[in-house]
């Protein structure tokens, strides 16, 4: 009796593997990208500050002619308060975790920015000294967001990074996975701003 329910079970379970690969299988057409936890490269014992922008809400779509589909777009007006005492500079990013690529997608990466600077303009030329970094599209400075048409919602997030050091000494053709290393080994306290887009 024993062994008749072992095999029983053994059986089932086959079954049901089956069963759901194939329902998995018959669905598989009607999926879409979505967002898988992908890690920021920052501490997660930090300090937060705040940031706001004239040009994007938070929770909130994107207007178009931030979007870079048909060029590179203009980078949104950013403001930042209350970073903490000791900061020496600041880095900014954008960075797409819902991107159909396994690893997001960056958008913006620029650092060594003054610990004097609080806010950058709309369509932003960089303060002196800093540097603006290559993004995941191949371009120097910042890309739009552009997301997949049909796909799922994009959420945008514009991160501003208190670091500790006045200059991660790094050239603007390093690689994203590099920067974001040397940010997060030397952040004091981040703000972030996330936005939305969906065509």
């Amino acid at each position: 009796m024993h062994r008749i329910s072992r095999r029983l079970a053994v059986v089932l379970a086959m079954v049901l593997v089956f069963v759901g690969a194939a329902a998995g299988g018959s669905a598989a057409v009607a999926l879409h990208f979505g967002y898988k936890k992908v890690r920021t490269g920052l501490p997660s014992g930090i300090g937060h500050f705040s940031l706001t922008s004239t040009d994007v809400r938070a929770g909130r779509p994107i207007p178009a002619r931030f979007w870079g589909c048909e060029d590179n777009g203009i980078s949104p007006q950013l403001t930042w308060r209350g970073a903490p005492a000791g900061t020496q500079s600041f880095a900014v990013t954008l960075f797409d975790p819902d991107a159909p690529t396994g690893s997001g997608f960056w958008h913006w990466s620029a650092w060594d920015i003054p610990a004097t600077t609080t806010s950058l303009p709309t369509a932003a030329v960089l303060p002196a000294g800093a540097v603006s970094g290559r993004n995941d599209g191949g371009s120097t400075g910042y890309t739009g967001p552009c997301p997949p048409t049909g796909d799922v919602t994009h959420h945008y997030v514009f991160t501003v990074v208190a670091l500790s050091i006045p200059s991660l000494e790094l050239t603007a053709d390093t690689p994203l996975a590099v920067v974001g290393y040397v940010v997060g080994h030397n952040a004091l306290a981040s703000a972030t701003l996330t936005a939305t887009a969906q065509q």
